[in-house]
């Protein structure tokens, strides 16, 4: 598959969590804390809160076009 699309989320440490990156293929439109945290590290009443904190961005990219400019790099 030369398309690689994930949703990252980036989540700050949170009362004695450490913060911690999360990656997960999900589409575009599930691309939030709910659909990528997995497990969640809080309990119940404090996900609304983790995930206010969590920033959650959604990529695309060509793995043959890194795999080539990684190429390109060694020479």
């Amino acid at each position: 598959n030369s398309e690689d699309v994930r949703c990252k989320c980036i989540c700050p440490p949170y009362k004695d969590h450490s913060g911690h990156i999360y990656n997960k293929n999900v589409s575009q439109k599930d691309c939030d804390c709910l659909h990528v945290v997995e497990p969640m590290p809080v309990p119940g009443p404090d996900v609304e809160a983790y995930c206010l904190r969590c920033e959650c961005k959604y990529e695309e990219r060509s793995s043959v076009t890194i795999k080539v400019n990684n190429s390109i790099l060694l020479l």
